[in-house]
């Protein structure tokens, strides 16, 4: 791999154990090396019992794993971050079995729903360095849409090498945890709401003649187009959206059926109750922490 003297990544030399190994774990991997930010052997996965997957992500990628002859605690002993990657009926037992192996400067990541960095601190150390993140599966296509919180005891050097790992499978904002529920409103559960609109426009083109393929390559290109002029232009939804819609035209006639079954607040009333399904995820965790 060649590297850039001047402008070396902000993971070189640093070892990151993936602590789960499940697509989106693999999707950060993928991103991670198509951007060369760092050696494949560097990298090293765990997971709790499949040694089938463990082989496909070390032919795969090169990266570590407990095949290579090394222990689950040697590799996250000797990784200077280690990214959360379970599922989240599985992270509290999984911290419990890793507190003992952390050291204070090491960076914990975690891409579990719900799960607060209090409730890491909790279950590892108060002076332990955690980043939230909340990437969406559109990342395991490089075009993920990411929304990161800090703790207040990650360094600057660890906060850049954080960016650089999400921004390497996509868009990545950092913001204040309190609005991770929004993330997961917006960008987390967002996908499902696209997927379902676009079902939507291939049934009614079907219902209008046109084959199911047809109907399929012709949405997908209007939902790619539409967001593409959202980025590209710089624009305001509302305003391109008002630019394509003609008096008493076909598109306002589209509009008005949609405004009399509340579209628009319909897609709000998901945002706030996926934002709510994450908190009460969240407390469940805590539940099961006090417990």
């Amino acid at each position: 791999m060649s590297e850039d003297i001047t402008n070396p990544s902000p993971l070189s030399n640093q070892r990151i154990c993936f602590y789960g190994a499940g697509a989106m774990a693999e999707a950060i991997v993928r991103g991670i090396l198509k951007q060369n930010l760092i050696e494949a052997g560097n990298i090293s996965m765990l997971n709790r019992s499949s040694e089938e997957r463990l082989t496909f992500l070390q032919k795969e990628y090169g990266v570590q794993t407990i095949l290579n002859g090394i222990t689950q605690e040697q590799l996250l002993v000797h990784a200077d971050i280690i990214v959360l990657a379970m599922k989240p009926k599985d992270a509290v037992t999984a911290l419990e079995v890793l507190k003992s192996h952390l050291r204070e400067e090491q960076l914990i990541v975690s891409v579990i729903a719900g799960l607060s960095i209090a409730s890491i601190k909790q279950l590892t150390s108060e002076k332990q360095p955690v980043v939230r993140a909340m990437p969406n599966t559109s990342s395991t296509i490089g075009l993920g849409a990411t929304g990161v919180s800090c703790s207040p005891d990650v360094t600057d050097s660890q906060l850049e090498a954080m960016k650089a790992i999400f921004q390497s499978i996509g868009y990545c904002t950092v913001v204040e945890e309190t609005l991770q529920p929004a993330i997961t409103g917006v960008s987390g559960s967002g996908p499902a709401y696209v997927y379902r609109f676009m079902e939507g426009m291939i049934s009614g083109a079907q219902s209008l003649g046109l084959s199911y393929v047809e109907a399929k390559q012709l949405v997908a290109q209007t939902v790619l187009g539409a967001a593409e002029m959202v980025q590209i232009t710089n624009e305001d939804p509302a305003e391109l959206r008002r630019k394509v819609t003609s008096p008493n035209g076909t598109t306002e006639a589209a509009l008005n059926v949609l405004g009399e079954f509340q579209f628009a607040e319909a897609i709000q009333a998901a945002v706030k109750r996926s934002a709510d399904r994450s908190v009460e995820l969240g407390a469940a965790i805590e539940r099961s922490i006090s417990q």
